[in-house]
């Protein structure tokens, strides 16, 4: 994504704009997340690695804080996410 939001936020509805920020916010971190990952396997600097992990490490805390926030104002979000788990543990 590397700063482009991928969609019109202008045309959501007002009813659905803080659902919408949150997961444009969960595609940032990971998007965030694979780029720092992408970029510390890339150097052989063990000091650039290992900032660059704890960087993604902290991303990917951001994106449960997103999701935590989506989970609270979406109630369908959060019942697929439930059944997205119970149809993995049933494989």
């Amino acid at each position: 994504m590397l700063s482009i939001i991928p969609t019109n936020l202008d045309k959501v509805d007002k009813e659905h704009i803080d659902q919408e920020i949150l997961r444009l916010g969960i595609i940032a971190e990971l998007d965030a997340v694979s780029t720092y990952e992408q970029l510390a396997a890339m150097t052989d600097n063990e000091k650039i690695k290992k900032a660059l992990a704890d960087i993604a490490k902290e991303e990917k805390t951001h994106v449960g804080e997103f999701q935590a926030l989506l989970l609270e104002i979406d109630k369908e979000q959060a019942e697929e996410l439930e059944e997205g788990k119970k149809e993995i543990e049933e494989m």
